[in-house]
């Protein structure tokens, strides 16, 4: 059965409305969908997500992982670590959060960077990623406060990623009143399954 499993971001939810509009679209086309709530989302810490995804997800050809900023880390790490030979169907990266800057730690206060300090620093080796899938998409936002578009140069660059950049869609939260996005039911279904 085609199986896709949507992570979370920092400080979200699987009740929020774009993982729900997504999960009930998705089940009604046939698909098992599965929606985590990932440990202690207000500090995420990397050990702790990768160890729920690999509780979660039972990797195989028919499994597509749908991350939303955080998230988005928290699946390249947990394909990272895959075992060898060990393939999935393919990777969709909404808002893929790499780094903070500091407008946000202004905004948000000091302990955000520390929250945020191992994400940044600890590395991503994209080409054991990249033996585990062939297909990778992401979607950002021209006004994402968080994620620069500029961002999807890495992800073309180590991964050979599809991109999309939407226009007026902020960090794809419900804060921006994002509740339904069309292009990632696109881009799924554009993934092949075995």
């Amino acid at each position: 059965m085609k199986s896709v499993y949507i992570i979370h971001g920092w400080d979200g939810s699987p009740e929020e409305p774009l993982h729900q509009w997504l999960k009930a679209q998705l089940e009604s086309k046939g698909y098992q969908v599965t929606v985590p709530a990932m440990p202690n989302p207000e500090v995420p810490v990397i050990k702790d997500w990768i160890l729920k995804i690999m509780e979660t997800v039972v990797p195989s050809d028919n499994v597509i992982l749908v991350g939303h900023s955080v998230g988005c880390q928290a699946i390249l790490r947990s394909v990272e670590v895959l075992a060898e030979g060990t393939k999935i169907a393919g990777i969709v990266l909404i808002a893929p959060w790499m780094e903070l800057d500091e407008q946000t730690v202004q905004e948000e206060g000091e302990e955000v960077r520390e929250i945020a300090q191992p994400w940044m620093e600890t590395p991503i080796d994209f080409k054991k990623v990249k033996k585990h899938t062939d297909r990778v998409i992401t979607i950002f936002s021209d006004n994402d406060p968080y994620v620069p578009v500029s961002q999807k140069d890495l992800f073309e660059d180590k991964l050979d990623a599809e991109t999309f950049v939407l226009e007026g869609y902020g960090h794809f939260s419900p804060a921006d009143g994002v509740d339904k996005l069309p292009v990632v039911l696109d881009v799924i279904e554009s993934i092949k399954q075995s």
